[in-house]
């Protein structure tokens, strides 16, 4: 086998309370790479689309090749890499773009090799490149969920440390995607560098309660804890009519609502399928109404992660 096409999935993160510590994958949107082995050393981006020219082909500057790059050295493999990369969620949507290339590459790769790793230790090398993004300082969230699907807790970056937890298996997941860019190192610039003890009492026991809800199927807990007393104030000033857009969210039906990541993206859970549709289509009309495009997308908790398209 000489080459691989895979997909792998948008993430949904922070999850209310969770900052940097919770998330889980969804079904769609997300992205596709194609890696060829070569004799040639080295690893080169030969091809990127869906990034109208954002994205370097410089693998060191690339989520996907610098990613790559750290498992091939890990590996000691000596031959030369090719890399086709797709883009096809839009960038800083608060959807795990970055995560998506660089779990897409680790994954690809370590099946190209025959699975000399397991999908919880690839997570170490796809940070590498979200290091690239997040102004330096990783966070483990996006990757793990991309990577490990289902829902899942990171308990510890050093050493790492993710859990997968239990999730009620008819949750589904309405997310609206404003047309805007927020750029994750830019929004973490904003964040409040002290925090009240009161508030941060209330987030624990939001994060305990989430997961408790979560693990028990038990709906109303899973939407009082998605309370965010921290994050949610500062990074939702960027997303126009963001307390509007929930509100609907929540008087259509959804369980919860709160920012998908450092956002724009906004998401909700519900109970049923027909009821994500609703608050689909009232989050969508107030963000129509203001003149935003959108993109709208309704999911269960995708539970396998990163998948092989064709393999030859």
């Amino acid at each position: 086998m000489k080459k691989i096409k895979v997909f792998a999935p948008a993430s949904v993160t922070n999850v209310g309370s969770g900052f940097d510590v919770m998330g889980f994958a969804i079904e769609k949107p997300g992205d596709e790479i194609v890696l060829k082995l070569t004799d040639k050393p080295g690893v080169t981006i030969t091809k990127i689309t869906g990034d109208n020219g954002k994205l370097s082909k410089d693998p060191y500057k690339n989520t996907a090749g610098l990613s790559l790059i750290s498992l091939v050295e890990h590996l000691d493999y000596k031959k030369g890499i090719e890399i086709e990369l797709h883009k096809k969620m839009a960038l800083g949507s608060g959807l795990g773009s970055s995560a998506a290339s660089a779990v897409a590459s680790v994954f690809a790769f370590n099946e190209l090799m025959g699975k000399p790793l397991k999908k919880k230790e690839l997570i170490r090398f796809a940070l590498e490149g979200e290091k690239l993004t997040c102004g330096g300082t990783p966070h483990a969230d996006n990757v793990s969920a991309c990577l490990m699907g289902g829902f899942v807790v990171v308990r510890s970056l050093s050493p790492i440390d993710v859990i997968n937890i239990e999730y009620p298996k008819n949750l589904y997941c309405t997310i609206i995607h404003p047309h805007l860019e927020i750029i994750t190192a830019n929004t973490r610039k904003i964040l409040r560098k002290n925090i009240l003890l009161s508030d941060a009492v209330k987030q624990w026991g939001n994060v305990a309660g989430l997961v408790a809800g979560l693990a028990s199927s038990n709906y109303d807990l899973i939407g009082n804890s998605l309370q965010d007393f921290i994050v949610e104030p500062i990074r939702s000033i960027l997303i126009p009519n963001y307390y509007e857009i929930k509100n609907e969210a929540l008087k259509a039906g959804a369980i919860g609502c709160s920012i998908s990541g450092s956002g724009p993206s906004i998401f909700a859970f519900s109970k049923s399928l027909e009821t994500a549709g609703k608050v689909g289509k009232a989050m969508k009309k107030n963000l129509s109404e203001i003149g935003i495009g959108n993109d709208l997308y309704i999911s269960k908790i995708n539970k396998n992660g990163p998948k092989v398209i064709s393999k030859n």
